[in-house]
């Protein structure tokens, strides 16, 4: 830009000292030589300034030097200086797709993890990260980019397929996000959040994953068959025990004379609603033997 405002400037200057030999000619180059040595200086000053726009940061560069880092603002500088930008609003890297990330659970078993990682610039650290990456681009290629597909690696290799897949998903994306923030923090890069969008088992891994799962069904299942024929047999022991233990005690309790007074009110009872009735009280030998009574005759 400062080369060809210089370059406007100059033709400018050439228009208005150029002689015609009409009028007419020389107030039209007059004219022309005016508007672009005007262009040509508005463009040469531009280059002394430059301005950071809301949510981002500069870092300025001359003749290979590197400068501070420039806030939100107008900024004067020379024309040979350059300015790259880092915005610090959140940006998200999607792995998916193409970008999918295959991991290998701790038995071996493949699964394609999708998810986002969402990020962002911490401006204190815009020049480290400049002379790390070069650019906000770079700093997702080179920094955020690598580091997210070898933690979820990582973390997928300490789980089992079934738990990646299904059981621990939850547990898995905390200790990614958990992984990567510090891993990118001492860096100046912030991270927002940590999405596990999605976990697809390839179709070898499909097939073990569902009989293994249905192993687990019938394992739960015949355990819980188990418990149930256990505390039915307890159950049925200690019912047998209380009724042997109610028969110890009534047998205990039954003398001679209990039974016959049992006897005799039964004996009682028959006689009110009875005209003849057959009484049970004796024990053969050595006792009453049982009567036949008829109660209509006294």
């Amino acid at each position: 830009m400062f080369y060809f405002s210089i370059l406007l400037l100059a033709a400018g200057v050439v228009l208005v000292v150029l002689r015609r030999r009409s009028v007419v000619e020389f107030r039209f180059a007059m004219l022309t030589g005016v508007l672009v040595g005007a262009v040509g200086l508005l463009l040469g000053l531009s280059t002394f300034v430059y301005v950071v726009e809301p949510y981002q940061v500069g870092v300025p560069t001359s003749l290979g030097s590197v400068g501070s880092t420039w806030q939100p603002g107008l900024h004067l500088k020379t024309p040979l200086t350059e300015v790259t930008t880092f915005s610090t609003r959140p940006s998200d890297l999607n792995l998916t797709g193409n970008d999918t990330v295959e991991v290998r659970s701790s038995e071996g078993g493949v699964l394609y993890v999708d998810l986002t990682v969402k990020w962002s610039i911490d401006p204190q650290h815009a020049l480290a990260l400049y002379k790390l990456s070069g650019s906000s681009d770079g700093v997702q290629q080179r920094l955020v980019y690598p580091d997210t597909r070898e933690i979820v690696r990582n973390v997928f290799a300490k789980h089992t397929s079934v738990e990646g897949y299904a059981s621990q998903r939850e547990v898995i994306n905390s200790e990614m996000e958990q992984i990567i923030t510090g891993r990118l923090a001492p860096r100046g890069i912030i991270v927002n959040g940590v999405n596990l969008r999605n976990v697809k088992p390839s179709d070898v891994l499909q097939k073990a994953i569902d009989q293994k799962i249905q192993q687990d069904q019938a394992t739960e299942q015949a355990a819980a068959a188990v418990l149930t024929a256990k505390a039915e047999a307890e159950k049925r022991r200690i019912e047998a025990e209380s009724q042997a233990q109610a028969n110890t005690v009534i047998a205990n309790s039954l003398t001679d004379r209990i039974l016959m007074s049992q006897c005799i009110d039964a004996f009682k009872a028959a006689a009110e609603k009875n005209p003849v009735y057959a009484s049970p009280c004796g024990s053969g030998a050595g006792g009453s033997a049982p009567l036949i009574v008829d109660g209509t005759k006294r």
